[in-house]
């Protein structure tokens, strides 16, 4: 569409209208409106310069941004944002109570369990009178090693952090507890060849 030149008399009386009824704001120049100046001496308005950005300008202020995670709180720097930690973790850091030769080679799967109790399957209820039971016969024996089999559980692979079985959790926490507490010296999750993560060593104290 071509742009009209000038201002149509219609534009114009309206202009010389709201002249008319302008106030200065300096009083001195009250009724002076006649020298405002007139529409006709504005400089034509130029069009706004479209914003362009660049390719690389793009991918620099997008590197630039923090990243964030799916669950992490508002305002938490990404960097502060750690993965779930594994009961086997948790357990390495609690600290050694026991021969560290010892084990250091119970570690290594070295040593044979001289009992096992595989606990896979069980729900909480039926597994926790069952571990107690078991812990505490062993101890009476005179055994010392066990081993204790809860299985890895589902949840523990894929694109968004799942809690893992709920026996492979609850197990260190019972076995920490009282009564079995008193008969626990030492838990460690199982060397690979006697099921990893999903078992679990536990080095009896001498029964008195």
């Amino acid at each position: 569409m071509r742009r009209r030149k000038g201002l149509s008399p219609e534009d114009r009386d309206l202009w010389s209208r709201v002249a008319r009824t302008t106030v200065p704001l300096d009083p001195k120049r009250k009724g002076q409106a006649a020298d405002l100046p007139q529409l006709s001496d504005l400089p034509p308005a130029r069009p706004a310069a479209s914003l362009s950005v660049s390719p690389a300008s793009a991918a620099a202020a997008s590197a630039a941004m923090p990243r964030f995670r799916i669950g992490q709180a508002a305002g938490t720097p990404p960097t502060q944002i750690a993965r779930p930690s594994t009961p086997a973790e948790r357990l390495e850091q609690a600290g050694l109570r026991m021969d560290a030769k010892t084990h250091r080679k119970m570690s290594q799967g070295r040593m044979m369990p001289e009992a096992r109790l595989d606990l896979h399957g069980l729900t909480l209820s039926a597994a926790q009178p069952e571990l107690m039971h078991f812990i505490l016969s062993c101890q009476a024996s005179g055994l010392r090693l066990v081993l204790v089999i809860t299985g890895k559980g589902r949840g523990d692979h894929g694109p968004l952090p799942t809690r893992p079985g709920a026996l492979r959790h609850q197990v260190p926490y019972w076995l920490h507890s009282p009564p079995l507490s008193a008969a626990v010296q030492q838990v460690t999750a199982a060397h690979y060849r006697h099921g990893g993560e999903g078992a679990y060593y536990v080095y009896l104290r001498r029964f008195k």
